[in-house]
């Protein structure tokens, strides 16, 4: 099936890209991709479905990123995440944690192109729906531009047409996950030339882009930008995303209108789901960034988030906090 071009995505976050936080980007840009946090094939296969892997109808488009090396489950778990109505899937051959590692996935599937094209083929003629790849440039010392060119040529003969690439590679012995994500140095130039080498392909750039200006500057050179943990740090970067990049009109909604909008949501899932109160606040820390009284506000959902887990009123007494603090110093 063709894939459709979004040239901006918010990168799949373990334990931030989850369905609340999922949720509230919406209510800030409509266009921009969005992706599920890793999700492993055998708990797809056996575990509770409906919590991992349901979503609200407002989320899409959305991609389900998929982690395991089994070809039986990967494909069994494809077919449950069509079913469930995800417009793609994302195979993670990114990801350097000592546990991936251990189940034989993520990022040390790099060193075996062979298996992850009979992955990837498998996948595909099991689904009606897209099946793309997100990978790094390389893999401990396997990190010259020619090998990285042989991977994307050997999974793209599968018929993968999207390949959203780290621009940096992953050191599997010695780093923290957390050190992969900004100790090796970033290598834009390789997926540049992967632009130029396989021009019939979507290539996604992903790493150390924070911007909406950065993202424009990049998509002169490649299909489409992934921002990770700008999205988390600063969700109101991407008030202007729509009109800038996908040059629709944005929301225009403010801050305090995401909020009460995202308010009802809560009200909601405390009501008709098990997601705990602790995990629907989350996505609000951030949404002051770079704003007057940001630090306040964290600190008093902090300080009070967490006292009263049976309703909103902790958020709207912050957002009347903030606007007291804001005619204070404003007199």
């Amino acid at each position: 099936m063709p894939i459709k071009n979004y040239p901006l995505s918010i990168a799949p976050m373990m334990d931030r890209t989850h369905r609340p936080f999922r949720f509230f980007m919406r209510l800030i840009t409509k266009k921009t991709l969005l992706y599920t946090e890793m999700i492993p094939a055998d708990a797809i296969c056996y575990g509770d479905r409906d919590r991992l892997i349901s979503f609200h109808e407002s989320e899409h488009p959305i991609v389900l990123q998929i982690g395991g090396s089994k070809l039986n489950l990967l494909k069994e778990a494809a077919k449950i995440v069509e079913d469930y109505g995800y417009d793609e899937i994302n195979l993670n051959v990114g990801c350097p944690s000592d546990r991936v590692q251990e189940g034989k996935f993520g990022v040390c599937l790099m060193k075996e192109p062979d298996l992850v094209a009979e992955l990837m083929d498998g996948m595909q003629q099991s689904v009606d729906i897209p099946v793309t790849i997100k990978h790094r440039i390389g893999v401990d010392d396997l990190d010259d531009y020619d090998s990285l060119a042989k991977f994307v040529k050997t999974i793209a003969d599968t018929g993968c047409l999207r390949f959203s690439v780290h621009a940096r590679k992953a050191i599997l012995k010695g780093l923290s996950p957390k050190d992969n994500r900004t100790i090796p140095p970033l290598n834009y130039e390789f997926v540049y030339q992967l632009k130029k080498d396989f021009p019939e392909l979507t290539i996604e750039i992903n790493g150390g882009i924070s911007t909406l200006k950065e993202a424009q500057e990049h998509l002169k050179f490649v299909d489409s930008v992934m921002l990770g943990r700008a999205a988390w740090d600063n969700p109101f970067l991407f008030a202007e995303a729509d009109s800038l990049i996908f040059d629709v009109d944005s929301i225009n909604s403010s801050r305090e209108q995401i909020i009460e909008e995202y308010c009802d949501y809560i009200e909601d899932q405390l009501i008709h789901s098990r997601c705990p109160f602790s995990l629907l606040l989350q996505p609000l820390f951030n949404i002051y960034t770079g704003q007057k009284g940001a630090a306040k506000w964290r600190r008093f959902l902090s300080e009070n988030g967490f006292k009263n887990k049976t309703n909103t009123n902790v958020v709207k007494d912050a957002i009347q906090m903030m606007q007291d603090y804001l005619n204070t110093i404003s007199d």
